[in-house]
């Protein structure tokens, strides 16, 4: 009850905020011309009062409801998440970031880093849990997951927890155009949508995002722009049983995987395509392949208003533990397809189709919050602490999502999101607390930038 409260409070002030800055014509300029919450209430002061350090800092309150087409008794809206909650408020992300960024250049060198902190619905997804509770290959309990963001909250909070996303230095080095190399904690540059709420067109995220990729990695990233065409980028990263995925600090930081890809752009800038990977050992103790590759392709036509993307993933984990016992050679992949229109500077309109074929039910076993909640007590006794006892059938199946939306920007620093979302299987029952095979979704959300 005390996290539906606080998050009952927290959506209030958000819509407070709206209601105050929509009421008053004298203001009205200096809303639009603000940057943010922050800048706004700043009015003439400083809310950057460390640029002149080179030194940065931001945020946003993300809230969303979602209402599905039936009454499922966990209230969970299948596998569906980042709004995985059936006529609940959510408060999905109160996200703060502070930056010091570096400019590539080959002529000076250059360092800074990023610091990322995040409360919110949203944070047991991207928190650093690539050392699963059961060993992916043979099953084992592991009571010792890591201890860089897991469980900075207590047990006993089934929705609400922090996350530490990123934390890395950065340099650069001036080697021809510049290298950035950054060496930490990061989100994954791989595939098409990110973590981060302000910067996807869509609330609701599809499987291949949630399912199909890492959302973070620890390690170090090199980044080198070769012209105004090509860029690429390659690194290694560790601290997970996951080939690397998600991974920590103080797990499995013996084994380094590979992570790179390259960026070709066109000289108008209309069109683009990025082919990124990650590939390896699985841990310390496992050899055994885990891998991924992502290729994205970007277009845009009608002087930039209608946006067309593509996008295809393509995962394997060599002798696992599926649904289909030991020793299984795992894959997922599917294809995503956006259409995006821009009708006017503050309001768009866009459809996105997917297919995801989570072949040998290793991937999704949903709902997500019930696996990444999973816990090991000190007699080897596991449970999902957000998801006590339950959990969706586990078998291979394709799952398919159409999402029709609009983003809407009534001010610079504040956006919304209403989704339509239908989803379908064709042989799990993932839905309606596992009696259904298809769900439709309305989902809307609010971003309020500081």
């Amino acid at each position: 009850m005390k996290n539906s409260a606080f998050s009952i409070r927290l959506s209030m002030a958000a819509l407070g905020v709206l209601s105050v800055l929509a009421a008053g014509s004298a203001a009205a300029s200096e809303i639009e011309e603000a940057s943010g919450l922050a800048d706004y209430m700043a009015g003439k002061g400083d809310a950057q009062p460390l640029k002149d350090y080179g030194i940065k800092w931001g945020g946003w309150l993300n809230t969303s409801i979602s209402i599905n087409d039936n009454s499922s008794p966990d209230k969970f809206n299948g596998p569906v998440t980042f709004g995985d909650r059936t006529s609940e408020l959510q408060v999905n992300q109160a996200y703060l970031w502070i930056q010091k960024a570096v400019e590539a250049s080959g002529d000076n060198w250059g360092w800074g880093g990023r610091f990322d902190i995040m409360y919110g619905t949203d944070s047991i997804f991207t928190q650093a849990y690539g050392n699963p509770a059961f060993d992916p290959r043979t099953g084992a309990v592991n009571t010792n997951r890591g201890h860089w963001d897991l469980h900075l909250t207590s047990f006993d909070q089934r929705f609400y927890a922090l996350a530490l996303p990123q934390a890395y230095g950065e340099l650069n080095i001036p080697v021809g155009n510049g290298l950035n190399v950054k060496v930490g904690h990061f989100y994954t540059p791989i595939g098409y949508e990110v973590v981060t709420a302000p910067d996807n067109f869509f609330f609701s995220k599809p499987y291949t995002f949630q399912y199909g990729e890492p959302f973070t990695h620890t390690g170090v990233l090199g980044n080198y722009t070769v012209d105004d065409n090509w860029a690429v980028m390659a690194g290694a990263v560790t601290g997970s049983s996951t080939g690397g995925w998600d991974g920590g600090f103080d797990r499995n930081i013996g084994n380094w995987d590979f992570i790179g890809g390259f960026t070709w752009t066109s000289d108008d800038k209309n069109y683009s395509f990025n082919a990124s990977s990650t590939a390896g050992s699985q841990s310390e103790q496992n050899s055994n392949t885990w891998a991924l590759y992502s290729l994205v392709g970007k277009a845009n036509f009608l002087d930039n208003t209608l946006h067309v993307v593509t996008q295809h993933d393509h995962g394997f984990a060599n002798n696992v533990l599926t649904s289909r016992g030991l020793g299984d050679d795992a894959e997922w992949y599917g294809i995503n397809q956006y259409l995006m229109y821009d009708i006017q500077e503050d309001l768009g309109v866009g459809i996105r189709g997917e297919w995801f074929r989570d072949n040998n039910g290793f991937r999704v076993n949903g709902p997500a919050r019930c696996g990444a909640g999973l816990n090991a007590d000190g007699a080897g006794n596991v449970v999902s602490y957000t998801c006590p006892g339950y959990s969706y059938p586990w078998a291979g199946s394709n799952y398919y999502e159409v999402t029709v939306g609009l983003t809407y920007k009534p001010l610079k620093w504040v956006t919304l999101r209403p989704n339509l979302r239908y989803d379908w299987t064709d042989k799990v029952k993932a839905f309606d607390d596992g009696k259904r095979k298809d769900q439709l979704l309305f989902s809307t959300d609010v971003v309020i930038l500081f």
